[in-house]
């Protein structure tokens, strides 16, 4: 009997035991990014022992979980945290896909800006910024001149209340210090500066890479305050589809679409289109003038990557450009071009680049980039015309190469400026050959500490010989720790008629003083990088920088001197950039994600004794950008900003009743980002939340915008400008007196669509 009851208790038993696991569970499913897999990463329940890592194909599974709630959480390195609650019941089998987004303290991207090498970002001696496409969908912009403006340190200025052209600001330097480039070619310079900014798409753009302070021992001629690298996509990385399109309160329309497209076995090609519309009359502030320039453009672009033996770069790509824009009294049309009836201002920009780059196919690393750009350009002010054209040729030749602790660079390069315009300036079409050598070589002590020094020969037939050395020092205290030490030297040759806007509009006269020199530069910057990394998942990095620049020969315009003149000169002096700047990135395990940074800086020259701020310059800057996703809703919030401190202003004269110095003002934004359907994403949101613009505490922006042509001002014997009844302020026609932009507040709404 006592045996029966054992033999039924342990029966009893068993069934029990096979019962609760074969009551059991399992979940599963794959981790990626924007479509592509994950590996690695770790996969876990919250509260449990139950955890696993992702394999090469960003596929987990977890078995022998029991019915009930749990929260699953992923996290690998280079990501924000995932996390997500469930409730899985006995013998299910359930399918959980993550899609994980890139954070901030991703900082083990390639870069090539600092050094001309593919380095990654810690190892790099020279301090390189990184901004990708996930950053600039943040707040969507038409182009890459709005992209910037949510950069630290980094300001798309409006120089124009016209025709709204303008250039790119860094720490304050004005916009031709700025030498920006597409794939590290010089194909961004002279008019293109000004005008072909609002020309490069946001959706060809793999990377930004942004180096502050002198390049020019490697980039030569305009990397004076700094440089940016704008670096396309790489077919065989891009998606198979693309489009994206959005629309705005204010009805701007954009729309770029691209493919990838297989041309054989051994090449790819990248396609893409962008067009932008806007043809709204709008004046809210009642100066009669357009608030914003009326603007038609469209960009084509095409990448060719060739596949080779041993993986040999070879890349061919082109663009195409063409934009017409206007603004002015509301009553123009293009039958007033030119006249002086009725005050607009015209630009039709037509415009082509190729650039390639081709590896030798021999044992050693050696490059050659090549490239082109014709920028023709059909324009009016009023009734002055200006119409230019300028071609520019660029050929290099770089030998990659390493001896013991040595990482050697030798360099080459061959420049071709051609530029011709209508200006008196202009007598003969200046064209000129600037043959370069460089050498660079970086040399490491240990895994720590590594010194870089290089030299730049550059001969201009304007200038002569110009020499141009470098040097830098890192530190690396630990993985998490990086101190680095640079400085430099720049130099700068200058055409003031793609540069200077204000020399065409308004009627002011243009006046040089004398044979300008190239204007120098002297750079020093001190960088720390750190990162900290919390137990529970927050994650902090902090990237701070103090820089010094100082400058000889810098050309000025003088606003002041004269108010019915813009006078061009070298400086007899000094002119000096001061400053300290940083960025926070902060992750926290929740997903809230933070990226603020901030920027003090005094930019001043002083000339016969005297020390003045210089016109048109923040003393300080913020920027944030707060980013939430909501798991359950697949909805991400991006709220965005920037800050601006006082700067000193352009008035004509004691008279003029405008305010000398801007207000603090700032430009905020919220979006929102659906993901919830396969392939899309709709975004939408409100631009300028607070409804700022310039002409707040002033009586006008556009000085005599009722009289453009200044048929009604009278001057007196020395040309200076008489108070009248008419005229009490003694002022004459000019739009230059610009900081930020005339656009209100306005909602926008877009669609992306993508396939891999």
């Amino acid at each position: 009997m006592k045996n029966r009851f054992d033999f039924l208790v342990f029966t009893l038993i068993g069934v029990l035991i096979c019962t609760s696991i074969t009551a059991q569970s399992t979940i599963k499913g794959t981790l990626t990014e924007n479509g592509q897999p994950i590996a690695y990463a770790n996969v876990l329940l919250k509260g449990t022992q139950i955890g696993t890592a992702t394999n090469v194909d960003g596929y987990y599974e977890l078995s022998n979980i029991k019915a009930g709630q749990y929260t699953l959480m992923a996290t690998s390195i280079g990501y924000i945290s995932y996390r997500t609650s469930f409730l899985i019941g006995k013998d299910e089998v359930k399918t959980i896909d993550m899609e994980l987004e890139a954070s901030a303290e991703s900082l083990e991207e390639t870069v090539v800006t600092g050094t001309l090498k593919p380095v990654s970002r810690l190892e790099s001696a020279v301090p390189v910024e990184v901004y990708t496409p996930a950053f600039l969908k943040k707040n969507p912009t038409p182009n890459i001149f709005e992209a910037l403006q949510n950069v630290n340190g980094v300001r798309p200025q409006i120089n124009c209340n016209v025709c709204n052209t303008g250039d790119i600001h860094i720490n304050g330097l004005e916009g031709p210090y700025t030498l920006v480039l597409i794939d590290g070619m010089p194909i961004v310079s002279g008019l293109g500066t000004v005008y072909g900014l609002s020309g490069i798409p946001n959706s060809l753009i793999e990377q930004i890479e942004i180096v502050k302070g002198p390049a020019s021992t490697l980039y030569g001629s305009e990397a004076v305050g700094g440089l940016i690298n704008i670096i396309t996509k790489h077919a065989p990385n891009a998606p198979e589809f693309f489009a994206d399109a959005y629309v705005t309160g204010w009805g701007e329309y954009n729309l770029d679409v691209g493919s990838k497209i297989e041309v054989g076995k051994n090449t790819d090609l990248l396609l893409g289109v962008n067009y932008f519309n806007y043809d709204q009359i709008i004046d809210n502030n009642g100066d009669n003038f357009t608030d914003l320039t009326l603007q038609d453009r469209i960009s084509i672009f095409q990448k060719w990557n060739f596949k080779r033996k041993d993986s040999k770069l070879f890349s061919v790509a082109g663009r195409f450009f063409y934009e017409d824009r206007w603004g002015g009294e509301l009553q123009w049309t293009p039958e007033f071009r030119g006249g002086d009836e009725i005050y607009g201002e015209s630009i039709y920009t037509r415009r082509w680049e190729v650039l390639g780059k081709y590896q030798l196919p021999i044992d050693e690393k050696v490059m050659l980039s090549v490239s082109y750009n014709d920028h023709d350009q059909n324009s009016v002010y009023g009734d002055i015309s200006y119409l230019a054209d300028q071609r520019i040729g660029f050929a290099q030749m770089t030998w990659d190469k390493s001896i013991g602790n040595h990482d050697l660079l030798f360099g080459s390069a061959l420049r071709y400026n051609y530029y011709d315009d209508n200006t008196p300036a202009t007598v003969n079409a200046d064209e000129v050959w600037i043959p370069s050598v460089f050498v660079q070589d970086e040399l490491k002590f240990g895994k720590k500490h590594s010194i870089l020094g290089g030299l730049r020969y550059d001969y201009d037939q304007r200038h002569g010989n110009i020499f141009t050395p470098r040097a830098a020092y890192k530190w690396k205290i630990s993985d998490n720790d990086i101190f680095r030490i640079n400085a430099g030297t720049g130099f700068r040759v200058v055409n003031l008629f793609t540069e200077e806007h204000a020399a065409l509009t308004g009627s002011r006269d243009v006046i040089i003083a004398e044979e300008l020199k190239s204007e120098r530069s002297v750079n020093v910057n001190l960088n720390y990088l750190k990162k900290i990394y919390s137990d529970n998942g927050t994650f902090i990095g902090i990237d701070a920088s103090a820089f010094y620049t100082h400058f000889s020969n810098i050309i000025i315009p003088d606003y002041e001197t004269n108010p019915n003149q813009i006078i061009y000169d070298n400086l007899d002096g000094k002119s000096v950039s001061k400053g300290l700047s940083a960025n926070i990135d902060l992750v926290l395990p929740s997903g809230i994600k933070f990226l603020v940074g901030a920027t003090w800086q005094d930019v001043s020259n002083t000339e016969n004794g005297v020390t003045e701020r210089q016109i048109l310059t923040e003393s300080f800057t913020g920027t944030w950008n707060v980013s939430y996703t909501f798991r359950s809703l697949d909805l991400t919030m991006d709220y965005t900003g920037n800050l601006y401190g006082p700067m000193r202003l352009p008035l004509l004269g004691d008279l003029d009743p405008r305010s000398p110095e801007s207000p603090v003002w700032s430009i905020q934004n919220i979006q929102f980002t659906y993901k919830g359907l396969d392939k899309f994403e709709f975004y939408g949101g409100v631009k300028n939340l607070l409804d700022w613009t310039p002409n707040r505490g002033n009586p006008f922006i556009i000085a005599r915008s009722h009289d453009p042509f200044d048929r009604n001002v009278q001057f007196d014997p020395q040309g200076n400008v008489v108070a009248t009844a008419d005229n009490p302020y003694a002022l004459t026609f000019d739009p230059s007196y610009v900081y930020g932009p005339n656009q209100g507040i306005r909602g926008f709404f877009g669609l992306r669509y993508t396939v891999f």
